[in-house]
């Protein structure tokens, strides 16, 4: 479970990194992180697919789970962030409450960064999506020259 980089702060996003994408949570200070996660707080891709998800304030080290973890405030340079203690405050009103839960709007990363920010953010799913039009894009040519090819060969036959 390293730590990449500085210390958090309380009110600092706090970005782990999974094998499969990264889940996200607020640093509230004392060791503890603020997260939208499933009931269990293993923060898998199982409660991707739930509808619904809990916050939770869960040990800094619990929540890695033997992962890298670091801070990550990315948007700070584009938008001002909230004071920390308003972003600890807000994180903490949260705990125990049950909400909507989805990949593309309400994720875990569009938690964190609302607390902090005042709006949602989520690279993951821009990121997702612009891959998306990529291999859409370079199907789309593969075919296309699967295509002129086969004419080809039946012209030359």
């Amino acid at each position: 479970m390293p730590l990449l980089g500085p210390s958090p702060k309380p009110g600092d996003l706090i970005e782990f990194i999974r094998p499969l994408y990264q889940h996200w949570g607020v640093y509230v200070g004392d060791g503890y992180v603020v997260h939208l996660t499933d009931q269990e707080g293993i923060s898998s891709l199982s409660s991707a697919f739930g509808g619904s998800a809990v916050v939770r304030k869960d040990r800094l080290e619990n929540v890695a789970n033997g992962c890298n973890y670091r801070v990550n405030n990315k948007y700070d340079k584009k938008r001002e962030p909230n004071p920390p203690q308003k972003v600890v405050r807000a994180a903490l009103e949260l705990v125990g409450e049950r909400m909507p839960y989805s990949v593309t709007s309400a994720n875990c990363e569009h938690f964190a960064t609302e607390l902090r920010y005042g709006e949602r953010y989520c690279d993951q799913v821009a990121d997702a999506g612009k891959a998306a039009v990529v291999g859409v894009g370079i199907f789309a040519a593969l075919a296309t020259v699967a295509v002129i090819a086969g004419r080809s060969r039946r012209q030359n036959q």
